[in-house]
């Protein structure tokens, strides 16, 4: 990142870390904990829905339109609810993420897993064979779902760092 980019944040921060919602979120001391609690628990919902799709693209079981109706609803709401919550965590400690790596790295992470959920489906409506056994895309199905399970994963481990890393 250049001096000029993290020296615009660091005054971005400064400014967020004085607006009176920003200063309400670090005076009440239950806020931070029960936004966590609540960012957590939406992590757990979005990572299992990503794994039970991934799953399913790695094994045919299941009819894989079956499996996205059911899982990606839970997903995309619980992401809501994390851009909700993860909001709030950065209003009331803005430097603490705007300015930590290993948040940055999660972004870009989310970045690239938001995609490649995001092009299950729509492969799934183009070509229906997609993680049928015997298809010919299987490989291409078993891809996407490693590859979206890596970057969940590496979303998690990212998260966790934020805090142990200034």
């Amino acid at each position: 990142m250049s001096f000029a980019f993290t020296k615009s944040l660091a005054s971005f921060c400064g400014w967020l870390e004085h607006t009176p919602v920003s200063q309400v979120i670090q005076a009440t001391n239950w806020v931070v904990p029960a936004v966590q609690s609540i960012h957590i628990l939406a992590i757990a919902v979005v990572a299992s829905s990503a794994l039970m799709i991934d799953l399913r693209l790695t094994d045919a079981n299941q009819p894989m339109d079956d499996v996205l109706s059911r899982f990606l609803p839970f997903l995309w709401w619980a992401l809501l609810v994390l851009l909700a919550t993860g909001a709030i965590m950065i209003v009331g400690e803005p430097a603490r993420s705007l300015l930590n790596p290993a948040f940055q790295l999660k972004m870009l992470l989310l970045a690239g897993a938001l995609i490649v959920t995001r092009l299950v489906p729509l492969l799934q409506r183009r070509i229906a064979a997609v993680g049928d056994l015997a298809s010919e895309y299987r490989s291409t199905a078993v891809v996407f779902a490693v590859t979206s399970m890596l970057l969940w994963t590496g979303i998690i481990f990212a998260g966790r760092w934020i805090a142990y890393y200034s």
